[in-house]
């Protein structure tokens, strides 16, 4: 799956990375912005486990379901 996002994150516009897409609350990081995501989902961070999930639930990420 996280194949899936770095492919739809080097086709996001640069000036969205620096946009907010989640909102973790206080206690589990606070907002993420896609770089941030990328950051810790790029280095396997337990946090970026959570916002791989939470992305993909909210249907953030496509995922091709046929394969």
């Amino acid at each position: 799956m996280k194949d899936k996002f770095f492919k739809f994150y080097a086709n996001l516009p640069l000036n969205l990375r620096k946009e907010i897409v989640l909102d973790l609350g206080s206690d589990q990081g606070g907002p993420i912005t896609w770089e941030v995501a990328y950051r810790e989902i790029n280095a396997d961070t337990q946090l970026g486990k959570v916002i791989l999930e939470k992305l993909i639930g909210l249907k953030f990420i496509p995922l091709d379901e046929n394969k």
